[in-house]
């Protein structure tokens, strides 16, 4: 694969990564559903004007857009708006690790899913130890007085079950231009998201500039611009390389959490942090192959 293709899913994962130390600071004005509203809202928009500058058809069958609208509810809205709640009682960095716990949580979906691929004595094995690492990072929340790190755990890995109910459930719009896929999905999230917002948290009120510089920034660059990579990457180095950016993310938070932010993470946390990359090498697989190889 091209050094070019390499650099690219690196700087994805590192830009989603990004997105946790943007949440970070927009809940310090925002709620979690105007943070999941105003990400989903602007990523929209820059799908649309991607949309149209390439001269694209929009489908017309209204099953599919009732499909794209579910599929926006629970890959944006949804997980969009359960991330900045974790991160208003968890370090960003954490809450970046946990998001990389979505291929564990893919592989049990996808062993309950219809037609879904169906988990390997590997995969199996990198699902436990990829949950034992996650109840590491958990351990120091389970004391006295400390409920709401617990539900902002639960929140998290919530958020990442959305993401492999997606992942199965978008194996239907495969034959669909992914840029329509993009566009309609993250209206379908803003349509839910901005009215929910408004119904529970009224209008949102930003006093700080680099509340606007975040919310952009979450919205261009980690939403709208990632998602258009993914899908111009995705039929050039196949899902498997692409899947890489995996390792990335949670380093990404990680580093700008502790670096940027100052967050503290405890010696259970590196421990834990770890035992969930251990978990991830086994669902990979990759790496062990290559290890039987070179034994035999």
């Amino acid at each position: 694969m091209p050094l070019r293709y390499w650099i690219l899913i690196i700087s994805l994962g590192a830009v989603w990564g990004g997105s946790f130390f943007f949440n970070a600071i927009l809940i310090r004005e925002l709620s979690p559903l105007w943070v999941s509203a105003g990400r989903v809202s602007i990523g929209a928009v820059i799908c649309w004007v991607y949309f149209v500058a390439t001269r694209r058809t929009l489908p017309r069958d209204p099953a599919l857009h009732a499909q794209l609208f579910a599929l926006g509810l629970m890959n944006y809205a949804i997980p969009f708006a359960l991330f900045p709640f974790a991160e208003q009682h968890l370090p960003s960095g954490i809450v970046g690790v946990i998001n990389g716990l979505t291929p564990m949580t893919t592989v049990i979906v996808s062993q309950l899913w219809v037609g879904g691929e169906k988990a390997t004595f590997g995969k199996t094995l990198g699902v436990l130890v990829g949950f034992a690492g996650a109840a590491l990072l958990a351990s120091p929340s389970f004391g006295s007085g400390a409920a709401g790190q617990v539900l902002a755990y639960l929140a998290a890995l919530l958020a990442t079950c959305c993401y492999a109910v997606t992942l199965n459930y978008a194996r239907r719009f495969k034959g669909l231009d992914p840029a329509t896929i993009a566009a309609c999905s993250l209206t379908g999230a803003a349509l839910a998201s901005v009215p929910t917002a408004f119904a529970f948290d009224g209008m949102p009120v930003v006093t700080l500039p680099e509340t606007w510089a975040a919310l952009f920034a979450i919205g261009i660059f980690s939403t709208s611009f990632s998602f258009l990579l993914v899908y111009w990457l995705l039929p050039r180095v196949g899902a498997t390389n692409l899947s890489l950016n995996t390792f990335i993310t949670p380093i990404s938070a990680l580093l700008l959490g502790a670096l940027v932010l100052h967050e503290a993470l405890a010696p259970v946390h590196f421990i834990g942090i770890a035992v969930i990359f251990s978990g991830l090498v086994f669902i990979d697989g990759r790496l062990l192959a290559r290890f039987r190889r070179a034994s035999a």
